[in-house]
């Protein structure tokens, strides 16, 4: 795949995923989907060694749990004493064949797969409504954090004719639980300037522990919003955390209003940079005009740039950026590339492990995929899927710095928006001077790509694999397709290209194909695809 992260080695380190299925005949490929967790014991157990060890605790087994997960150390994981619930079978080569889902959480279960053993199947729509409420008014009883019920229809077959929609399956359907809330005081109203110059308020609240975790600040989202609400400062405001998750203000508790309370407005001008906010015509976000001269602008900017989903510069967090930019050692993404990492030996914390990690991790960013490079430069609409097709269209930086708004709004999957915003950050003599600059420290910013590849020969066309290829492996295969521009799905429609039958292929979605009148193709034919493009279809 090319979305995501590899945190094999660290599943490995969860006891309750086994090493080697159970059973003498396993499947040769088995593809199951499940959810780590951190028991609400092992959460405890986490803090209380963090508290130990001078470090922050953790504000919930949720967020404890994702981050254990992503750890460049599995012996860290390791350490955090994760579990696991498997709840749906995926795709599979070899096993028996299982006509609902019941059936193929049972198998699961038999080659050593843990399930969630509150799982029930039921056969009416009033049994579904009894179950929910029980789970609902059961819900911290469990031994780990819950926010909800998912509903599935137990027949494949029934999945198999419901299919999926754009984002998820017509089969399935979550039912989340309400979200607890809290009431507490808004002391303040403050805002925050992120790297587009966007000024979003939050509340700054007597803290109080809601969902699972200690709140003491929460998003308000824009002025409007505050209006609508008709929050005000010193007002008693109802508390909750979206979705178990994000902080959010519902509303005030009008009735507990004594008269002091004082609405709020948007400052006139940046806290940070003393440059006047305006509010652009048919937005709902203020922005701040001090460009890259505001220092939070800045700082949001280098966290962006650094960040897992930028250049991936490990241990360039918040607070070492913090410290360089105090220091006057870096002032733009270009300088993290030249400043002289030794300077941070003369700093408390800092020795020469951690030095030497980070030139190292410095040193790695040069090379990662131009596309990171793009999405880390922080332009307005340029997520990393936008520049996944712009350097796939463009080959680089450079032809794109060049190439004309029209030129950028004829690429697949662009448009007009996006083109005007590329082309104006590039028309920018200050950000110009930055490629240049970071060209000269050495960053990458051109793809080498083998001219036979031919990085459009399959451009908007769809493709479903089945079946095992004798000369791929599924991810390259996928990536093969993907590198000429198109796209594999797990299932087929009317606007699937052509379906890729390699030995033993899925009955159902060949069955599917012949339907639809879709083309199914064998391997020799997938070969010849990625050299000769869709034309191959033809003979």
């Amino acid at each position: 795949g090319v979305t995501g992260e590899d945190i094999t080695a660290n599943l490995r380190t969860i006891p309750s995923v086994p090493l080697r299925l159970l059973g003498e005949n396993p499947p040769a490929v088995l593809e199951a989907r499940g959810e780590v967790y951190m028991p609400y014991a092992a959460f405890s157990e986490l803090n209380r060694r963090q508290v130990e060890a001078g470090k922050p605790i953790f504000a919930n087994p949720r967020n404890a749990a994702a981050g254990s997960v992503r750890q460049k150390d599995p012996a860290v994981t390791a350490e955090r004493n994760l579990d696991i619930w498997v709840y749906q079978l995926g795709y599979t080569e070899g096993g028996p064949d299982l006509a609902t889902h019941t059936e193929t959480l049972e198998y699961l279960r038999s080659v050593g797969l843990r399930t969630n053993p509150a799982t029930r199947s039921v056969a009416t729509i009033d049994e579904v409504y009894a179950y929910v409420e029980e789970a609902e008014t059961t819900r911290h009883d469990q031994e780990y954090q819950t926010d909800g019920v998912v509903i599935k229809v137990d027949s494949l077959a029934e999945q198999e004719r419901l299919g999926y929609t754009a984002k998820a399956p017509r089969w399935a359907i979550a039912y989340k639980f309400p979200p607890e809330e809290q009431v507490t005081t808004l002391l303040d109203i403050q805002v925050n300037v992120g790297r587009t110059g966007a000024v979003t308020p939050f509340a700054v609240l007597e803290p109080v522990f809601v969902g699972g975790a200690t709140v003491s600040m929460a998003t308000l989202h824009n002025e409007d919003q505050i209006k609508a609400k008709d929050v005000r400062i010193g007002d008693k405001v109802v508390v909750r955390r979206a979705g178990d998750v994000i902080p959010e203000v519902v509303g005030p508790v009008v009735s507990a209003r004594t008269g002091k309370e004082k609405v709020w407005e948007m400052p006139k001008t940046c806290p940070f940079c003393g440059h006047p906010i305006v509010r652009p015509e048919g937005e709902a976000v203020a922005r701040c005009t001090g460009g890259f001269e505001c220092p939070s602008r800045v700082r949001e900017w280098l966290f962006h740039f650094a960040s897992r989903g930028g250049m991936d510069i490990e241990g360039l967090g918040y607070k070492t950026i913090d410290l360089l930019l105090e220091e006057s050692l870096i002032s733009d993404p270009a300088d993290i590339f030249t400043f002289d990492v030794d300077e941070l030996l003369k700093y408390e914390g800092w020795g020469e492990i951690s030095v030497g990690n980070l030139r190292k991790a410095i040193e790695e960013a040069k090379d990662r995929p131009v596309a990171h490079l793009l999405t880390a430069l922080g332009i307005r609409h340029v997520g990393s899927t936008v520049a996944r097709l712009l350097v796939r269209h463009f080959r680089g930086i450079p032809r794109l710095m060049e190439a004309s708004e029209e030129e950028i709004a004829e690429v697949e999957g662009i448009g007009p928006v996006i083109a005007a915003e590329v082309r104006a950050w590039f028309d920018d003599p200050d950000n110009r001077r930055l490629i240049e600059r970071l060209a000269a420290a050495g960053v990458r910013l051109e793809e080498e790509r083998a001219e036979e590849e031919g990085s459009d020969l399959l451009a908007g066309a769809s493709f479903v694999i089945t079946g095992t290829l004798s000369g791929y492996t599924r991810d390259e295969a996928k990536e093969a397709v993907q590198a000429r521009g198109g796209r594999v799905t797990g299932s087929v429609s009317g606007r699937t290209t052509a379906v890729i039958a390699g030995e033993s292929p899925g009955a159902s979605k060949i069955t599917k194909a012949t339907e639809l009148g879709v083309p199914v193709v064998d391997e020799e034919t997938f070969q010849r695809l990625l050299v000769e493009g869709l034309s191959a279809l033809e003979s």
